[in-house]
């Protein structure tokens, strides 16, 4: 295997890149980038801390982010496993990447920055859903913010429903967890229990 390993071989296969890849990348958030933001119901979260990198989920309703001004991002945080590893590397390492999505637009947008964990009762209570106030809320210091064009997404047909895969064809979380706690959790239950557990923990 041929290995690259200097960024002067890196960018002998690359080149550099054109303007418009460097043109689009800012340090607060624009109108256009606003309405990327504003119409996301999911975002992918990156951050890093001694024990290595993470990279989670999160969703909500569109627009669960709140863009308190240009250079900074509020997100909520609603219930979950409790593992906390996104919060637990936030707080020894501040640096965070998102990549939101948009159901149906190739163009997804890309935001890096610093966070702090807020667990301010008005700010929490100002996320309230279903009765249920978030039960911390990220708050994100915009460094870069720049869209990702859609060959990505182009490429994998994300939103083409005649790709998406049966759920019926992948293992089960209860099948895996069965697997993975070799047999101390009884995965046909933990199947059968899930929607109804999901649906009282949802927010």
């Amino acid at each position: 295997m041929t290995k690259i390993s200097t960024i002067e071989q890196l960018e002998a296969l690359y080149g550099v890149p054109g303007e418009t890849s460097l043109v689009k990348e800012l340090d607060h958030v624009i109108p256009e980038y606003a309405a990327f933001i504003e119409a996301s119901p999911f975002v992918s979260l990156a951050t890093s801390g001694p024990e290595g990198l993470d990279c989670s989920p999160r969703g909500d309703l569109a627009g669960f982010v709140r863009i308190h001004d240009p250079r900074t991002l509020m997100m909520p945080d609603r219930r979950g496993n409790n593992r906390a590893d996104s919060l637990r590397n936030i707080i020894r390492d501040p640096r965070v990447a998102l990549l939101f999505l948009v159901p149906g637009s190739g163009t997804t947008l890309r935001v890096n920055g610093r966070a702090h964990i807020s667990v301010d009762a008005e700010l929490c209570s100002s996320f309230t859903v279903e009765g249920k106030p978030a039960r911390s809320v990220t708050v994100i210091d915009v460094d870069a913010v720049y869209f990702q064009c859609a060959r990505a997404i182009v490429r994998s047909e994300l939103w083409n429903p005649e790709r998406h895969v049966d759920p019926k064809t992948l293992p089960t979380p209860g099948q895996i967890l069965a697997i993975t706690s070799r047999a101390s959790i009884d995965g046909e239950t933990y199947d059968r229990e899930w929607p109804e557990r999901a649906k009282k923990s949802m927010w």
